[in-house]
């Protein structure tokens, strides 16, 4: 994992001024006032970079781009990196060189800026950190916890109830009924009744057009010629009349009446 990690850079600052600081006397913290701000012992750039979850601070030549001194940070804020307590400008960090020799110095920005950014840079970087550590221990935990077993045992079955489909209360779906145009028509409503047009009733004008008007009385001093004629006649002419409601022919029978008798002519059969 050592290998695969890379460095990155956080932060670049140009220019920082490095101090000698007296050894701490009390436990009231460093005070930049101490110092002698005005000599700085050392100038040069500052550089902050991380490889993993550790921070260094680099100082290094401006022109060549030596290493003069660096300052490994496991924590922050911790022991490695402090601020002083009259100004926002100064720290106190603690430099280690390969043998395990380590020494506090301080260092100082000209721009209250650039000691901003600084802060910044190694307050992101441990955010980070501790949001990794979260992250890995709940993995861990869910790793430990026992796992779910979702799949289904030996002989276990499962039913699922779909449209359109058998099931155990309606049984067999039924089908659409189709038109003639190939239409699907929906079925009518249970119970309902197919409506049948009304017969209108027959017109009061209707009934009086079948009435038959009874028949002429034929006079008794009618001639032998006469009733010769009368045996002529059609024997419909002969019978009762028929009821209103039931004669069809009642409008041809009202149409025949309706002309005058006329006088019987003279015929000119033989009596015997």
């Amino acid at each position: 994992a050592a290998e695969l990690e890379y460095e990155s850079v956080l932060c670049v600052k140009p220019d920082v001024n490095v101090y000698r600081i007296p050894p701490r006397t009390s436990n009231r913290g460093y005070r930049a006032s101490d110092w002698k701000l005005d000599h700085p012992d050392w100038t040069g750039r500052l550089r902050v970079t991380s490889k993993g979850k550790t921070a260094y601070i680099k100082l290094e030549d401006k022109v060549s781009g030596e290493l003069f001194a660096q300052a490994p940070i496991d924590q922050y804020p911790g022991i490695a990196v402090e601020t002083v307590a009259d100004s926002s400008r100064y720290f106190v960090i603690r430099i280690q060189d390969g043998t395990g020799r380590s020494a506090f110095i301080g260092i100082g920005f000209t721009d209250r800026g650039d000691a901003f950014d600084f802060n910044v840079s190694l307050q992101d970087h441990f955010k980070w950190v501790k949001q990794e550590t979260e992250i890995s221990k709940e993995s861990q935990e869910a790793d430990t916890r026992p796992k779910l077993d979702l799949g289904f045992k030996e002989g276990q079955t499962i039913k699922l109830n779909i449209g359109n489909m058998t099931s155990k209360k309606g049984g067999a779906a039924k089908p659409r009924v189709s038109g003639s145009g190939g239409l699907s028509l929906l079925p009518p409503p249970p119970g309902g009744k197919t409506a049948v047009p009304p017969i209108p009733p027959p017109s009061s004008t209707a009934i009086a057009n079948h009435v038959t008007p009874p028949p002429v009385q034929k006079s008794s001093n009618a001639s032998s010629a006469d009733i010769l004629l009368d045996l002529d006649a059609p024997a419909a002419a002969s019978k009762a009349p028929v009821s209103a409601a039931t004669d069809l022919w009642g409008d041809f029978s009202t149409a025949s009446s309706a002309v005058p008798n006329q006088a019987p002519q003279q015929s000119n059969w033989v009596q015997f």
